[in-house]
């Protein structure tokens, strides 16, 4: 065997070598475009299915937006973008002082239940839900024409009410209880109208008797200038 018959079947080997190179490469790209073949056709399928159900399940809602809304939005949450970022680090800083805050919360409701038991254990409580009860009384025992009442007439049960806190006045009514609780007064015989006069002939008993004189004088002279107020606001 010549040395050219040698190169010739080298290079012929080499050609079968190169052709079953091809060959493979081939069949390996012609898988490659099945597969991708079928890639292609099951997304479109899904892609088909896809717009079906969204065009069936957005049929309640196509009267309200078209076409343009929805570019509308984009365009202003693309002009937005930053803002959006803005607020979302402000949230971010929000948790994070939440978190921070969250044991010092968790303290606060400690101390508050602590004192709130505090406050039951001293009758609080009780003390608030008897004065509520009063409340209730008074509401129910009292009609609104009452009240209107009560409010034309504040100002006179305030200076009412001044005048017997002052100290004179309760010095005057502390001696007046004072006198009635050691008061004894026993009256077993018959007084004579002759023992009444000689008895008004005392100092005391002329103030005592000028001093309801004025008491009532003063009642009545009240009374009369209410009466007149009443028909004046009617």
């Amino acid at each position: 065997m010549t040395m050219e018959t040698l190169e010739l079947q080298k290079e012929i080997q080499s050609l079968h070598e190169k052709l079953d190179f091809l060959t493979e490469q081939m069949k390996r790209q012609q898988q490659q475009q099945r597969e991708f073949k079928e890639l292609k056709d099951d997304m479109a399928l899904i892609g088909k299915d896809m717009f079906n159900a969204a065009v069936t399940e957005l049929q309640d809602v196509a009267p309200y937006f078209d076409t343009g809304d929805i570019i509308h939005l984009v365009k202003r949450l693309l002009r937005n973008v930053r803002n959006l970022n803005k607020m979302l680090e402000h949230m971010e800083s929000a948790q994070d002082l939440f978190n921070d805050l969250q044991p010092l919360g968790k303290q606060i409701y400690i101390e508050i239940m602590e004192t709130l038991n505090e406050l039951d254990r001293k009758g609080y409580f009780e003390f608030f839900s008897e004065a509520a009860k009063i409340v209730d009384t008074v509401v129910t025992s009292f009609s609104v024409e009452d009240v209107r009442l009560l409010r034309e007439n504040i100002t006179t049960i305030l200076l009412t009410v001044k005048s017997m806190t002052q100290p004179e006045m309760l010095s005057s009514v502390n001696n007046a209880l004072s006198f009635f609780g050691k008061m004894d007064i026993d009256i077993d015989q018959d007084i004579r109208m002759m023992d009444l006069f000689r008895r008004m002939r005392d100092p005391e008993v002329k103030k005592g008797m000028a001093f309801m004189l004025e008491f009532v004088k003063s009642m009545a002279q009240n009374g009369h200038k209410v009466k007149q107020t009443s028909k004046q606001e009617d």
